[in-house]
């Protein structure tokens, strides 16, 4: 498709319009990708909050609801590592709007038409194709900040950024509030937390949708390809910010498709060491996530209204917690990516085992705050760290290929492997796994800041 390929370079403006062009365009694409990747999240884990209401329905059970949201996690992985070559050569506005506009429009079916909810396989089938829409959300914001902000800006910029899937992630719930409200109303219910979750469950899924497909349209608007589309000069130029390695004809055109695989994925030692950690990582990420509206209901008995709470601020509590751990890798680590990880995966493990033997409800939703505050960081220092280790026009892969990790690996892990596991064994099971998850994690971060520390010592050394 056409309108998909790069935005071609225009003739330069005049130096006097080149800088307040490109502090005005840097505003704009900036809101594009913070809001449009936002908004991906309103479709992204959603079903998870359907899914008490299809349970007490009698609809499906837990094990079989766990291996249908499997198949987002895993369609999301492979998505987002292939979508991801296929964006490093693409125009990042149409690329993000289009994914966001189908994956809404995949979750407004399955709120609204009867067979897309018949069957758990037609579920899985459905929830397969959201997860590949989903894949095209993450690679064109890497493209682009790669792209609109420099090396020595760009930590902060990603930290800021990174917030945007916890701000969108925390708008299913409300919106689930705002379903059950209408609810009440109309049927002259006194309370929403005595609206049984069997009767809104659908508006879990298509009023997130219906507002994804509206923000595409408004991101399309917005967005911008990259500053050479503009007429204006590359970011390295414009900054005066070059790499050490920094090729002007090279980093400015467009790579193949083997080079980049070969070259910048398979052969670099440590954008592995990172992705198998984000294995680990994304298991706690969505472990708690997922089950969290199934697992307070049933063993802590919360309401309705208690558990989309705690669901929204498990995501919110993430915003603090990202800038937070960005400041302590930059000001106080100095930028030991791998340190700065192990720190706040090893308080998660605490406070994840608080959150599971805590006799109290008050404690239990504040260590689900507390882990929605401190799991964030890491997720956001993996891609962080993987913009950082290949050029700028392999971006997109080089998260894709983290993201196919943690997605395919620990995501996978969290929905099927916990879902199979709780429906056998018991809540206990599912938190042992989720612990001794959170330790290996530790672990192979520790690892990572042992590479880290030798991949730049052999960088000063051939200097």
């Amino acid at each position: 498709m056409s309108f998909l390929k790069p935005a071609p370079h225009i003739e330069r403006l005049n130096a006097d319009k080149i800088d307040p062009t490109y502090r005005r365009l840097r505003w704009q694409v900036f809101m594009g990708i913070f809001f449009g990747y936002a908004a991906y999240y309103f479709v992204r884990k959603n079903f998870a909050l359907a899914m008490p209401g299809m349970i007490e329905s009698g609809m499906y059970t837990k094990a079989d609801l766990g291996y249908a949201l499997a198949f987002v996690s895993i369609a999301y992985g492979v998505s987002k590592f292939i979508m991801g070559s296929v964006s490093d050569r693409s125009n990042a506005r149409a690329f993000l709007s289009l994914g966001l506009f189908l994956s809404g429009a995949t979750m407004v079916a399955m709120g609204l038409f009867p067979w897309a909810t018949s069957s758990i396989y037609v579920i899985a089938f459905l929830l397969f194709l959201n997860g590949w829409f989903q894949g095209m959300g993450w690679p064109p914001c890497g493209r682009t900040m790669v792209h609109w902000w420099s090396k020595k800006e760009r930590g902060t910029i990603v930290s800021i950024w990174n917030t945007a899937h916890n701000l969108g992630g925390a708008v299913p719930a409300l919106l689930l509030m705002l379903a059950t409200s209408i609810y009440a109303y109309n049927h002259n219910i006194p309370s929403i937390n005595d609206v049984s979750q069997k009767y809104i469950w659908q508006e879990a899924l298509w009023y997130p949708g219906v507002a994804a497909m509206i923000a595409a349209v408004l991101v399309f608007v917005v967005m911008r390809d990259t500053p050479q589309s503009c007429g204006l000069p590359s970011i390295e130029e414009y900054k005066n910010d070059y790499p050490d390695d920094y090729d002007a004809e090279k980093s400015e055109k467009e790579l193949p498709v083997k080079e980049i695989f070969v070259e910048y994925v398979f052969k670099n030692k440590l954008l592995w060491y990172i992705a198998i950690a984000n294995v680990f990582v994304y298991l706690i990420r969505y472990g708690v996530l997922d089950w969290a509206p199934t697992y307070l209901k049933e063993v802590r008995h919360f309401n309705i209204d208690k558990s989309s709470t705690a669901y929204a601020l498990y995501e919110i509590a993430a915003i603090p917690g990202t800038l937070f751990c960005g400041w302590v890798s930059d000001y106080v680590f100095k930028s030991k990516r791998g340190l700065t990880g192990f720190v706040f995966m090893a308080a998660t493990t605490v406070a994840l085992y608080i959150y599971w033997i805590t006799p109290s409800q008050d404690v239990a939703m504040a260590m689900m705050v507390v882990v929605g505050f401190l799991i964030y960081g890491p997720v956001m220092l993996i891609g962080l760290h993987a913009l950082e280790l290949a050029p700028k026009k392999a971006a997109g892969t080089a998260a894709g290929f983290t993201g196919l990790f943690g997605y395919l690996g620990g995501s996978v892990a969290a929905s099927a492997i916990i879902g199979w596991s709780v429906t056998k064994y018991g809540w206990d099971s599912g938190f042992h796994i989720m612990i001794a998850g959170s330790v290996i994690a530790c672990l192979l971060l520790l690892l990572t800041m042992v590479q880290e520390n030798k991949h730049h010592q052999e960088v000063m050394n051939s200097k």
